[in-house]
């Protein structure tokens, strides 16, 4: 039986032997297209190539390219772990043609693979093909039915709809027929039963699609008709996973050698045996499917957390936590363990899984605590909105407030509730969460034209050597978002730089031989074309224009992205080599710079950091700048590749004096044009990851100089005394005498309040009753006299404090613990009173508080307690 590493090898192998070009899986992560956040098929690092907007160096390309899907028609992440062949990390096999070869070699090649190379059985095997669409006159796709008849008997090529069979890039764009090829792995005895042609795309387990041959023929317009495209395209994709539970003879992608060492270390962990219990059994999947998505999303950059991908992959964390802790009784971190395991069953053909194990495992073991935390805070507050009887229903807003603020999914809550004898408002939830979708597509939402073409021509960036340039309009087109229309243009040639690897787009404007210049406000970079973005047209479309960018933004925006260099460089050489870039943002007003270090630096190692820059600047280093180098060369120079990122064969590399990084950024002339430097933020971001903002030229001599107005005002308040420092020491020790004194007082006025409410204690049915009112109290000094009490009166002693501090009314109540033990709950008590103040509250059985907006309903809400008492 082969295995899934020989497997990986044999298609890079088979295509090769093909004339294809087998490149590396791109990153999983996308950093610089704003259409989408992670790569979700292997057609992605190659959209530029599909669209037009960047040669074919290679006519045929092959890989195994790692992608990551949590929505959509392809997968739902709550869904993971519940059927046996869906993943959120998943790698998708593939091999493309750029205007080379088309269905005939597609279709005979795959069968060539499965059949001879890999010995699938050509009995099991199914295709279909696209059935046509009348609305859009496109006929059946009888070529690539003509093609499989020379394999397979025609009764075994099925017609497929336009939703199975025609594939689309986007509402726009590039599309065409393709044709799946599914597979039968059932048990001999179930297809003697059923023919396994009634279960092709009817969602059974094991009838499934393993091989997806798209035939790129057309491009879809914004007014949705279809045109040709000028040079054809082959994208394959073929789940990597699905295919060695077929090659292998299982059941379930979680049977095979990719996940099964990753099931068997979370059962001797967790002391469960995967194939017992089928709560359990899901629980597994889920943690080994989600482990390779966030271990693979870390490698490349992007660290869990609460905007955008970062949210992604948190959410996904979090979702393998709640199973860990739900079903199988981890209530203390432990997927960071499983990483060792993952290393080796994928380490080979993925290297920076090794390469980065320790930040890996950190950033984990920290996500997973913090969740865990978070879960116990969830619980609390679900268990304080707990229905008052068995049988409630908790509101669906409640619920959704669970889930959106705590990660807390439904079906958790549901879990809780059931254990009460409780149900939730499911309807009222979905509710609230489509509330929320509406908000994002709101927001998210974007009406593009189509590109309306002014000439022939290949974009062409000048900005490395020229701030200004004559130019002409290729292309145009009119974009609306939130209600507002702006317009991108690309241009013959450009000194613009668009929006890249941290580094924000230039603006400037657009200047006509002969009317008004156009603004810029904004260049970025979508599908590798570069994008101007601007109010409103020229008058003069078909003119000749100068593009011009504002010089003065652009030079701040160099001198920080070169003091991030030399930042860089310092830093390793103070904290350590295993200091590496993990994003960066660079804009005129400032630099930041997130980096791998698992401790906070000190005050004097973030001053030799500076001073290094500094050195480094005063050496008036130039830029030594080397384009299209062979990547092997720029690496073997010391050029630093960072994880994550996409590189060419050729790269650009940038030198000041030691430093050297691959970049494809812009720089300033010499680092002496940055004059000065200061870094003014570090913090941690995540486990094992620093961040550190600063700024340099004008933006740095104005925060200087606001630190020199700030020590010249300190100077003044202390009545100009020679030595500042001493000055403001000996008004510390001054201000530390005085709340000395002020807390003697306040313990001194507590002991009195308290006091006069023991002298006017209550007794009902046996029981000390302790009240206090007061317009205006601190809510602090009240519960200070609470416990003050219940520690003098430890039996058959209530206390119950109703108080306003700014018309802000609270509520208190203090119970012994014989009282508790006797059936009377303080939380239940003050939720109850809460409403007379219009607020809400609760708590412990023995103590409890609230807060609300209505001061005036303080006597009301205190009495209402009392007759709690009273009833008793």
């Amino acid at each position: 039986m082969m295995t899934s590493k020989e497997i990986r090898q044999s298609f890079k192998d088979f295509f090769q032997s093909k004339e294809h070009r087998i490149v590396p899986s791109a990153p999983m992560v996308i950093k610089d297209d704003p259409t989408l956040m992670f790569t979700n098929a292997g057609m992605n690092q190659f959209k530029d190539i599909i669209l037009g907007n960047a040669p074919v160096k290679y006519p045929r390309v092959a890989d195994s390219q790692k992608c990551l899907r949590v929505s959509g028609k392809h997968n739902d992440l709550e869904e993971v772990g519940h059927d046996t062949y869906h993943h959120t990390m998943f790698e998708m096999l593939g091999n493309w043609s750029f205007g080379d070869y088309f269905k005939k070699e597609a279709i005979a090649w795959a069968w060539e693979y499965l059949t001879e190379v890999l010995g699938l059985d050509k009995e099991r095997l199914y295709v279909t093909v696209f059935e046509g669409a009348a609305e859009e006159n496109l006929e059946r796709d009888d070529e690539a039915a003509a093609y499989w008849e020379e394999y397979l008997p025609k009764e075994r090529i099925i017609n497929g709809n336009k939703h199975d069979n025609f594939w689309e890039m986007g509402d726009t764009g590039p599309c065409g027929p393709c044709s799946e090829i599914h597979i039968d792995i059932r048990p001999e005895e179930e297809r003697t039963k059923i023919d396994g042609l009634s279960l092709v795309n009817q969602g059974h387990p094991q009838v499934i699609e393993i091989w997806n041959l798209v035939f790129m023929q057309y491009n879809r317009k914004a007014d949705g008709s279809l045109e040709p495209l000028p040079a054809k395209v082959i994208d394959t994709g073929m789940g990597f996973e699905r295919l060695c539970m077929a090659v292998q003879g299982k059941l379930s992608n979680y049977d095979t050698d990719l996940f099964q060492p990753i099931i068997r270390k979370i059962g001797e962990i967790s002391n469960a045996l995967y194939g017992e219990d089928t709560a359990k059994d899901v629980a597994m999947r889920v943690v080994a499917d989600h482990l390779r998505t966030i271990a693979f999303s870390i490698t490349d950059g992007q660290l869990p957390s609460n905007a955008k991908a970062g949210y992604v992959i948190r959410r996904i964390l979090r979702r393998a936590v709640r199973y860990g802790y739900t079903f199988l009784e981890m209530h203390e971190s432990f997927m960071y363990r499983l990483i060792p395991t993952l290393i080796e069953v994928m380490g080979d053909a993925y290297p920076e899984l090794a390469a980065q194990q320790m930040l890996i495992e950190k950033v984990m073991k920290e996500e997973e605590e913090s969740f865990l935390r978070t879960l116990e805070t969830g619980i609390r507050l679900l268990e304080k909105n707990l229905p008052e009887q068995e049988g409630g229903v908790l509101s669906g807003e409640v619920a959704f407030q669970l889930y959106d603020t705590f990660g807390f999914p439904l079906d958790l809550t549901e879990l809780i509730l059931r254990e009460h004898g409780m149900t939730v408002d499911v309807a009222g939830f979905s509710t609230e969460m489509e509330k929320q979708k509406q908000r994002a597509r709101n927001a998210a939402a974007v009406e593009t034209g189509d590109w309306t073409k002014v000439r022939d021509g290949e974009p062409e960036f000048t900005g490395y050597d020229e701030t200004e340039t004559e130019t002409r309009i290729l292309r145009y087109r009119a974009v609306k978002q939130k209600n507002r229309e702006f317009f991108q243009i690309v241009l013959s040639r450009s000194p613009f730089y668009a929006e890249m690897g941290g580094q924000v787009g230039d603006t400037g404007w657009l200047i006509p031989e002969e009317g008004e210049k156009i603004d810029i406000f904004d260049t970025k970079r979508e599908n590798n074309l570069a994008v101007h973005f601007t109010w409103k047209l020229p008058a003069n479309i078909e003119g000749t224009f100068t593009a011009r960018i504002n010089t003065e933004k652009r030079t701040a925006t160099e001198c920080n992205h070169t003091a991030t260099h030399l930042m860089h460089e310092a830093l390793r050489e103070v904290l350590g080599m295993h200091v590496e870039q993990k994003g960066s943002y660079v804009s005129p007003e400032l630099l930041r710079f997130d980096f791998s270090h698992f401790g906070k630096m000190t005050p004097e190692e973030i001053r030799e950091v500076e001073r290094r820059v500094t050195a480094k600047i005063r050496s008036n280093y130039p830029i030594e700048e080397h384009r299209h180098v062979p990547i092997e060369e720029a690496k073997a120079q010391g050029a630093m590749a960072l994880f994550g990122e996409k590189y060419g064969d050729d790269v650009r590399t940038v030198r000041f004096g030691s430093s050297i990084e691959l970049c494809g950024g812009t720089h300033i002339s010499s680092t002496g044009r940055i004059g000065t430097f200061r870094i003014i933020t570090e913090s941690a971001i995540s486990a094992g990851v620093r961040r550190i903002e600063a700024v340099t030229a004008k933006v740095c001599e104005n925060y200087l100089y606001a630190k020199e107005d700030a020590l010249v005002e300190i100077k003044n308040l202390l009545h100009n005394v020679p030595d500042v420092m001493q000055g403001v020491r000996r008004l510390l020790a001054d201000n530390e005498e005085m709340e000395k004194e002020i807390r003697e007082y306040v313990k001194e006025k507590t002991e009195q309040l308290k006091q006069r409410i023991i002298d006017k204690k209550q007794d009902i049915h046996g029981i000390t009753l302790f009240k206090l009112i007061m317009p205006m109290g601190p809510v602090d000094v009240v519960k200070d006299i609470a416990y003050q009490l219940k520690g003098q009166f430890p039996e058959k002693m209530m206390f119950v404090g109703g108080t306003s501090t700014d018309g802000k009314p609270s509520l208190t109540v203090m119970l012994t613990d014989d009282l508790v033990a006797g059936g009377l709950h303080a939380g239940n008590m003050i939720r109850e009173a809460a409403k007379h103040i219009q607020g809400g509250g609760g708590g412990q059985p023995h103590f409890a508080t609230a807060g609300g907006r209505n001061a005036d309903g303080l006597i009301a809400a205190v009495d209402s307690i009392v007759q709690k008492l009273n009833d008793y």
